[in-house]
């Protein structure tokens, strides 16, 4: 497995796992509650914090782990990263008229940061799995 295959999956689990806990976390407290109370940009901002140092550490432990493998990439890696990231920008395109409907509805701030949050985990975690499935099936 190539270092960039090991940062694709390290970049899906630690986005998929973190957004879960955040979204268990946060939308528990949704039920018999208002949303204007909910108490959601510091779980938020730490969620984000913390995917950013688990995937960092994560990358880390994974280039000590296989040092040989850790700057390696060839032409195929960086098709494959290119293309992740052009499905994840139109996965995110298209998922962005969600929170912009939000907005325009005059929704509460709540939905709308919380469907910005999803949509930015939604192609985290597409752009990564369409890598993944580019190395496992070839591209």
């Amino acid at each position: 497995m190539s270092s960039e295959e090991k940062r694709s999956w390290i970049y899906a689990v630690v986005a998929a796992g973190v957004s879960a806990v955040y979204f268990v976390t946060v939308l528990s407290k949704v039920p018999g509650a208002d949303v204007a109370t909910i108490a959601y940009v510091r779980p938020m901002l730490t969620a984000i914090g913390a995917a950013i140092v688990l995937s960092i550490v994560a990358g880390i432990a994974a280039a000590i782990a296989s040092p040989k493998e850790a700057d390696r990439t060839d032409e195929r890696d960086r098709q494959i990263h290119r293309f992740g990231e052009y499905v994840g920008f139109y996965v995110m395109g298209i998922a962005a008229i969600v929170p912009l409907a939000l907005a325009m509805a005059e929704v509460a701030h709540f939905w709308i940061a919380n469907a910005m949050y999803l949509v930015f985990t939604v192609q985290a975690i597409a752009g990564a799995v369409i890598k993944l499935i580019a190395y496992r099936r070839g591209f």
